[in-house]
Parts: C-alpha cells; sequence; structure tokens
C-alpha cells in the first residue's frame, strides 16, 4: 500500500510512478479517498474514472486486508485521455487505509451510503463547479450511478461504465453469493446521456446481466476480451 497525505486538487502526470494524491473529507465520518489529477482548464468538464473493487478478495474467494487494485487498467485509461481535465478515482480503503476501515467496507458495505458520499467528495472538491463525466469500471460503475442518483449537486453530462455491475441483488443472485446487505443499489438508472461498454467474454459482470438493465441503443460491445484483459479503448464523450 502507498502512504500518502497531502490532499489538494491541482496538476499532477499519470505514468509508472503515479503521483497520488488524498482527498480528506471535511465530514469525520465519511473516507480519504486517493486520487490522481490533471486539471488545466477552469471550465472544461471534468473526466472522473472509479476504480472497481480492486484486490478485495483473494484467488480462494476470501476477503483480503487491503483491497488496492492490482490492475493499472483504469489508472491507464486516464492517461490516455488527452482531454484538458482528468481524474481517477481510487474507492475508499484503496492505496491509503484511513483509520474507518474495515473489511466490511470493500466487501458486503462495498456500495454503502458512506463509501458513495466518501467519493461524492472527493469529486466536488477536484471538479468544484465544473461539469464532470463519470466513468466506472466494474464495481466503480455501481458507484458513478449512485453518486449520480445521490448527489444532484454535482453536475453531472454523462455517466459511462466500463464492464459494470449495474445491479449488485441481479449480480450477486446469478452467482449465489451472499448479498450485499450493507450496500445502497441502482434499482433505477440514472437519467442522463450514458453509455455502457459490455465485454464480450466476461465472466465476472457476464452481459446477460448488464442487458437486462441498459437499452440497446447504449450499448458498446469490447470484443474478444475478459473482465481483465480490457484493451485501452477510446470513449465516446458525447452527450
Amino acid at each position: 500500500m502507498i502512504l500518502v497525505s497531502l490532499l489538494v486538487a491541482g496538476c499532477v502526470c499519470f505514468g509508472t510512478h503515479d503521483d497520488i494524491t488524498v482527498v480528506k473529507p471535511a465530514d469525520a465520518a465519511r473516507y480519504s479517498v486517493a486520487t490522481i489529477q490533471k486539471i488545466t482548464s477552469q471550465t472544461a468538464p471534468v473526466h472522473i474514472y472509479i476504480e472497481g473493487d480492486g484486490h478485495a478478495f483473494d484467488f480462494l474467494g476470501r476477503a483480503t486486508d487491503d483491497p488496492t487494485p492490482r490492475s493499472r487498467f483504469m489508472r491507464d485509461m486516464a492517461a490516455a485521455d488527452n482531454s484538458p481535465n482528468v481524474a481517477y478515482i481510487a474507492r475508499p480503503c484503496q492505496f491509503v487505509m484511513d483509520e474507518k476501515c474495515n473489511v466490511s467496507d470493500w466487501t458486503d458495505g462495498r456500495f454503502s451510503r458512506t463509501m458513495v458520499d466518501s467519493v461524492a467528495g472527493a469529486i466536488k472538491t477536484i471538479a468544484g463547479t465544473r461539469p464532470v463525466i463519470l466513468i466506472g469500471y466494474s464495481g466503480g460503475a455501481m458507484i458513478s450511478g449512485l453518486v449520480i442518483q445521490k448527489h444532484g449537486e454535482i453536475d453531472a453530462k454523462k455517466w459511462i461504465t466500463i464492464a459494470g455491475v449495474l445491479n449488485h441483488s441481479d449480480w450477486t443472485e446469478y452467482f449465489g453469493d451472499t448479498p450485499l446487505r450493507r450496500s445502497l443499489n441502482l434499482n433505477t438508472l440514472p437519467r442522463l446521456p450514458q453509455l455502457h461498454y459490455i465485454v464480450e467474454k466476461d465472466t465476472i459482470v457476464p452481459n446477460y446481466l448488464s442487458k437486462q438493465w441498459v437499452n440497446e441503443k447504449d450499448i458498446k460491445i469490447i470484443e474478444n476480451a475478459r473482465h481483465d484483459t480490457i484493451p485501452i479503448i477510446k470513449l465516446d464523450f458525447t452527450y
């Protein structure tokens, strides 16, 4: 785990050794959030890349003691975005372990109101009054959708998901897993322009589950890829 302390929104670089900035919450009940930021325009929309569930479970299905992602996929997606304002946002307890963090925060409570509010607070710190486009990968799709639903003060212009969990009740039921009882759910999808990138050979978030919730016109298929082998793709940010 990377230990970091300073938190201000600013212009930094994506690279092999990412410059991670921690956004600390004003509300003590919320969690610190690790981010990487490139902010160069006062008015352009901010493209917000929200991380997936990370290394929440080991290969035996046991909860880990550190959910920091081992994959660089979302950091690399953000690094490939040449827009003037780009930010990568990790999930609470990834990269920086807040003193309040406990295993429930990346297992049954991974989509709890506190997790959603903590990510929303980081988005507001980074974006200010600028409009945002939210891009969520895997479980980050659920978090980004819940941020849009629960935080109308954030000026979200478009919602993009990549291999996204869109309803965790359907998802856990499909696999026979324990329901995420401490988590909020998306029982209806946010009503704004959206685009969902579905991975053709995804066995973690099967295509069937995504297609239950999404209009066909809002789907793009990433061919010949699995959940953990998605190539860096050029996203459609138009809205």
